[in-house]
């Protein structure tokens, strides 16, 4: 009997030394994602998980704040590749809205800016539409979509429009038959 106490003893207290330390390492890591979650608000690089998806992400979130346009769309098409649906969808939209905005910011200087324009919200719309393909519940990214696509002239279609006129798409049809 007294063996059985012992081993018991000793079992319980090999149990009570685990879980102290699995308690202390997950006490640790609280404190590191507190100190990590501080450091993306303050736009500050973290001392933990510095090639984390979410280190990275908050880099290229906080270089499209601060129009760094470029470096942050490298950074968010080098994250589009891996995560899941949604942390990839969050990365579409943050890409549309870089071209969206870009487009908004020289749309309207002039006739030649204008074609660079409606291809940035082009792009906008594309990164969009793979936003709402991969994760469908973001209402943020459907608005933005909406708004992209009212921007856009409409495609025209061929032979049809204000100065086309039916002559001209029939051949040598006369207009107008008695």
């Amino acid at each position: 009997m007294a063996l059985g106490v012992k081993k018991l003893t000793w079992s319980l207290a090999l149990i009570a030394v685990a879980s102290a330390l699995t308690a202390l390492y997950a006490w640790n890591r609280m404190h590191q994602i507190a100190a990590f979650n501080q450091a993306v608000l303050t736009a500050k690089t973290p001392d933990t998980d510095r090639q984390s998806y979410e280190a990275r992400f908050a880099t290229a979130y906080w270089l499209a704040k601060n129009e760094r346009f470029k470096e942050a769309t490298i950074l968010f098409l080098q994250l589009a590749e891996v995560g899941d649906n949604n942390q990839r969808s969050a990365v579409q939209h943050n890409l549309g809205n870089i071209f969206f905005m870009r487009g908004l910011t020289i749309n309207g200087n002039s006739m030649t800016v204008r074609h660079e324009s409606e291809y940035l919200f082009r792009q906008a719309k594309g990164a969009y539409v793979q936003s709402v393909k991969l994760d469908n519940s973001h209402w943020d990214t459907r608005h933005n979509l909406d708004r992209v696509i009212g921007m856009l002239p409409e495609t025209p279609t061929p032979g049809v429009g204000e100065s086309d006129s039916p002559g001209l798409i029939m051949g040598n049809i006369p207009v107008g038959l008695p």
